[in-house]
């Protein structure tokens, strides 16, 4: 399990070494005790900043949705073609996954249990459902195929990114440098819009 050095504390290394448990054991499973273990401080430092494991959580979460909301935000997700739009947001989804890597883990592996995971699921469904009009829009606008229903055409470009997480990892499993993210980025992009152009 993860350990922090004591002498390397802050509520930020706090945040990171919650996250790893939660990943590890499940939020269910984790207890402040394995949270205080891990982090190498006693339960006592972490009520000092947080009022429980639901407060890390909810931090946790708030910084992937945060992250992923800000894209939509940018200028090239909210100027031009619907189409040029996509791609990009696509593109920086995939950016942030993996520069958010533990972050957006968990917050893709809340099921609702608590009032924070079902808060986050909430944002996660407002967030699909944005990108999903983006995609509507570009079908509408002619430049993407009208053959694939736009809600399946989400689901599988959802599908197909969120999947990074399960394999994806900065150094590949030998430890050397694995794929690249520049590389990730653009067989994505490849990927999705090879097959949801229109053909010329």
């Amino acid at each position: 399990m993860t350990t922090a050095r004591r002498d390397t504390y802050t509520p930020e290394t706090l945040l990171s070494v919650a996250v790893q448990v939660f990943i590890e054991r499940g939020y269910d499973g984790t207890s402040m005790e394995h949270l205080s273990k891990a982090a190498g401080i006693s339960k006592s430092s972490i009520y000092h900043h947080v009022t429980g494991k639901e407060e890390l959580l909810r931090r946790a979460v708030s910084r992937a949705l945060d992250e992923l909301f800000g894209i939509l935000d940018e200028e090239h997700a909210r100027v031009g073609p619907a189409a040029g739009r996509l791609e990009y947001v696509v593109r920086r989804m995939v950016e942030v996954l993996m520069a958010e890597l533990p972050y957006v883990t968990l917050l893709l592996r809340v099921r609702g249990n608590t009032d924070t995971e079902r808060w986050a699921l909430e944002r996660r469904r407002e967030f699909d459902h944005r990108v999903a009009a983006l995609l509507k829009a570009a079908a509408d606008e002619g430049d993407v195929r009208a053959d694939v229903e736009v809600r399946l055409a989400t689901r599988l470009v959802f599908g197909m990114i969120n999947s990074i997480v399960e394999w994806y990892r900065p150094e590949g499993p030998d430890g050397r440098a694995g794929a690249g993210e520049r590389e990730v980025v653009d067989a994505v992009a490849r990927l999705v819009f090879g097959g949801l152009r229109k053909p010329s």
